[in-house]
């Protein structure tokens, strides 16, 4: 299973933030439209991601307060991505490597979408579900020893 798998059924809803806006900001829209991750483009480009843990080390360093801080402060300049093409094996390692939750998917410089950890266990276990019934399905069907084959 591929990235481009989870993609499809997740749909194509992009939020981003740029670098300079404020935090508080991009904070209101994760609040607003529930999501737990911003991709920080700037001229089209990929520059940082912003998440909850981003946003909560910054509050905490701050005392408690936002503030005027701006996106750039805050965010991951450096997010772990990867393509539409990544395979899934790869994408759980990378992750669970860098503790990485979310993650954005690239093609060359376009902006594909963002994966969750969530999105990746949910397809797992639907996989391995479809699996399960297909092999269920299977032995049951399986010819009993004593039967002879059709001819």
């Amino acid at each position: 299973m591929k990235v481009i798998d989870i993609l499809r059924v997740k749909g194509n809803t992009l939020y981003t933030a740029t670098p300079d806006e404020p935090l508080m900001k991009a904070v209101q829209l994760m609040a607003d439209k529930d999501i737990g991750s911003l991709v920080v483009m700037e001229h089209g480009d990929l520059v940082g991601m912003l998440t909850f843990r981003e946003v909560i080390q910054t509050v905490v360093k701050n005392g408690g307060v936002i503030g005027s801080t701006v996106v750039r402060t805050a965010m991951d300049d450096a997010p772990l991505t990867c393509t539409s093409e990544t395979e899934l094996d790869e994408v759980r390692r990378m992750m669970l490597e860098r503790h990485a939750r979310y993650m954005p998917v690239m093609n060359q410089r376009m902006l594909m979408g963002v994966i969750s950890f969530y999105d990746v266990a949910k397809a797992v276990v639907d996989s391995q579900n479809f699996e399960n019934k297909m092999l269920k399905a299977y032995i049951r069907d399986w010819p009993a020893e004593n039967e002879a084959p059709a001819t």
